[in-house]
């Protein structure tokens, strides 16, 4: 995605495009990818980026809210930014911490539960958790 592209995508979303958002913006959605706060951190300081872990994090959250990212909770401390926003699923490796994409026609269902009343389905979102096997 090019610069011009992600300021229309931050303005389309009506969110302010501070330097700081730019910066965060361009490491996260340069391509499809599965990013952590630490990995996007990480990265813009071998960019010689000076953002602070906190405005990482509130960026993260702000674009989370927004749409711009769908942000994909493994367990209670580990959570990936994923630039590719529709519902889809993953295989998530234990061993080396990746998340990767499963393309959509991969997982098949006959049928759902009942929904709890009162409910409507929003989405459906499968998490397979693999290990290395050497």
């Amino acid at each position: 995605m090019s610069r011009s592209d992600i300021l229309d995508l931050l303005n389309q979303h009506h969110v302010l495009p501070t330097p700081q958002r730019m910066e965060v913006a361009e490491v996260l959605l340069s391509r499809p990818q599965h990013l952590s706060a630490e990995q996007i951190i990480e990265r813009l300081k071998a960019a010689g980026s000076r953002v602070s872990k906190a405005t990482v994090y509130n960026t993260l959250n702000l674009f989370g809210e927004r749409g711009i990212v769908k942000e994909v909770v493994i367990d209670p401390v580990r959570k990936f930014y994923d630039s590719t926003t529709h519902a889809h699923h993953h295989f998530y490796n234990i061993d080396t911490g990746e998340l990767d994409d499963i393309p959509d026609d991969a997982v098949i269902f006959n049928q759902l539960p009942s929904l709890p009343e009162g409910t409507a389905k929003e989405s459906v979102e499968v998490l397979i958790k693999v290990r290395n096997t050497n």
